[in-house]
């Protein structure tokens, strides 16, 4: 390698992690409303069972933005510069609340990765990494839910299943999906591929028959759309 070129690596490397920090600070923006936010789900949830989900998952989501904002001041000295907070706007529906929650892990998932990649420190890279695992992890759950609400048919078998029961029940899944981040499966494959399985965890498959079953689709070309993004680039 020459000088040049170690010279525009060290920049991207820079440039990089000046993006990481932004983001990082992007990142705990708006905790009074997202607080707002999931205090109004957990009041609509019609069942114990979802209160409980989205509970846990708030809790998870309070923890994250102190991780954020812990990990700011430590790489750069300052406090996040927080902004002042939107007028909370309900959803029109708690159905339409859990697609907006939903929504709003899959887009985590996109820029925790970004943030990751930026970091220089393994120490931070791993902290990046358990808290991309707690938002797989939410949307299987948010996702769960939406199934349950669509066919208002879950076994009185699942209903009875607590939050922590159903992220154990789930771990397989979100093994799998860690496993495919190592190895550079690019972001939209592995979120079209584990929000399929979760759908068919909510029609009552293992989790190892929805994972076997999505993959099928993908290898026999039954499902053209999964090949076509497992052939992206990340």
């Amino acid at each position: 390698m020459n000088i040049n070129e170690v010279s525009n690596q060290q920049m991207y490397d820079q440039q990089a992690y000046q993006r990481s920090l932004k983001m990082m600070e992007d990142a705990v923006q708006g905790e009074k409303e997202d607080r707002i936010f999931y205090d109004y789900l957990i009041s609509m949830a019609p069942t114990q069972e979802q209160k409980d989900i989205i509970t846990s998952i708030r809790n998870d989501e309070i923890m994250h933005n102190q991780l954020y904002k812990q990990m700011y001041k430590a790489l750069t000295g300052n406090e996040a510069t927080i902004l002042p907070e939107k007028e909370f706007i309900p959803p029109p529906s708690y159905k339409d609340g859990i697609k907006k929650a939903l929504l709003g892990e899959l887009k985590a998932m996109e820029r925790y990765r970004i943030i990751r990649q930026g970091l220089p420190y393994e120490q931070y890279r791993d902290i990046v990494f358990n808290i991309l695992t707690d938002e797989l992890k939410h949307a299987t759950l948010y996702n769960y839910i939406l199934t349950e609400l669509d066919s208002n048919s879950a076994s009185s078998n699942n209903s009875s299943k607590s939050p922590d029961e159903w992220v154990q029940y789930t771990e397989y899944l979100v093994n799998e999906g860690l496993e495919d981040v190592k190895r550079g499966v690019n972001s939209k494959h592995i979120l079209q591929e584990f929000i399929l399985m979760g759908v068919l965890v909510g029609k009552g498959y293992t989790p190892e028959k929805a994972y076997e079953t999505v993959e099928n689709w993908e290898r026999t070309g039954e499902s053209k759309l999964l090949q076509q993004s497992k052939s992206m680039d990340r």
